[in-house]
């Protein structure tokens, strides 16, 4: 087993894609659940902790005066097979890009929709990650949390985690109790190619490709968000912001009949979701910068850090687009981003 280190006032500013610096009182990485348990009995875990994956889907308002939990568990690993199906292991510092495209590396369906979306794979189940017409619970068949107050592995099977639309158990009554080690997806070795959203079908056409696999997908995928979201790497950002919300079907009607464009998708609680990214466009913030905090020139949706914006900068922003897409259209938008 590696050797702990426990380091002191380290800034943050690497290990989240805002790229907002802040500084952590105390941060250790773990590899193993084994070092796991060793860290939470140090006396530096007796106080406050803040677990971190990839970062991706967090907003640091502040120093954090906590011990953080830098997940750095790797491996993946087929650890059952039959003739329709794979069960696939990975840990939960995976890179979430990297366990897709293992996954198309071994001609396993069910993960190209999800293609490039940043962060890890234990992240993955607490947001239930969506995209282009999938989300995370299509593929998930279990995974094992460490219960932090009991000190035992816990296995979670699909309905233990309560997923719905960018939730699961562990974003509401199970919040900071435990911490995700491996996730169990299963995969199809035959392929059903889903190309419901327009953007996937209009992109093959593109890419002049008639009967798609799903390494085509995958790429047309990756080839629209590459178009449309921008690269944390180049400009800060945790991607989608806002969640697309659910309204009424009286309520869209009305608003239909005030604004013809409006963006909106029946679902099966006999509700509306609308794109967020449209609402807030109409209320004239695409491509809004005040300082090094902004929305997004190409995709209103998506809160950006150009350099040296910090945590408070843009949640207020945040608050603005929430204010006035409350005041234009009467819906209220919820942050999808944990805020911390």
């Amino acid at each position: 087993m590696n050797s702990i280190e426990l380091l002191h006032n380290v800034n943050l500013g690497p290990y989240n894609s805002f790229g907002i610096n802040v500084l952590a009182k105390d941060f250790v990485n773990f590899n193993t659940v084994q070092q796991l348990e060793v860290i939470l009995q140090l006396p530096e875990a007796q106080q406050q902790q803040l677990i971190l994956g990839g970062g991706s889907n967090v907003l640091l308002t502040a120093d954090v005066n906590a011990l953080v939990l830098h997940n750095c568990i790797d491996g993946m690993a087929i650890v059952y097979e039959d003739d329709a199906v794979a069960h696939v292991k990975a840990g939960a510092g995976v890179s979430w890009h990297a366990f897709v495209l293992f996954c198309l590396e071994l001609n396993l369906g069910g993960a190209e929709n999800l293609s490039l979306i940043p962060g890890s794979v234990g992240a993955s189940p607490m947001q239930n990650i969506g995209a282009y017409g999938v989300e995370l619970k299509d593929t998930f068949l279990s995974l094992f949390a460490w219960h932090i107050k009991d000190g035992a592995l816990v296995n979670f099977e699909k309905a233990d985690c309560k997923f719905g639309y960018r939730e699961s158990v562990f974003k509401n009554e199970l919040k900071h109790q435990f911490i995700i080690i491996d996730v169990t997806f299963i995969l199809q070795k035959k392929h059903q190619i889903n190309t419901s959203y327009g953007a996937i079908e209009a992109e093959l056409k593109n890419m002049k490709i008639e009967t798609p696999t799903i390494q085509d997908v995958s790429a047309a995928v990756i080839k629209i968000r590459k178009e449309k979201l921008p690269d944390p790497r180049e400009i800060g950002n945790a991607g989608s912001f806002f969640k697309n919300p659910e309204i009424g079907v009286n309520h869209f009607q009305h608003l239909q009949s005030a604004f013809p464009g409006i963006v909106g998708y029946p679902t099966q609680a006999n509700t509306v979701k609308l794109a967020a990214g449209w609402l807030i466009e109409q209320c004239g913030w695409k491509g809004f910068r005040q300082g090094d905090a902004g929305c997004h020139a190409r995709q209103a949706l998506v809160l950006v850090n150009y350099g040296g914006a910090k945590g408070p900068e843009i949640l207020q922003l945040a608050q603005n687009v929430i204010q006035s897409v409350q005041q234009k259209f009467d819906v209220t938008l919820q942050i999808e981003v944990n805020v911390i």
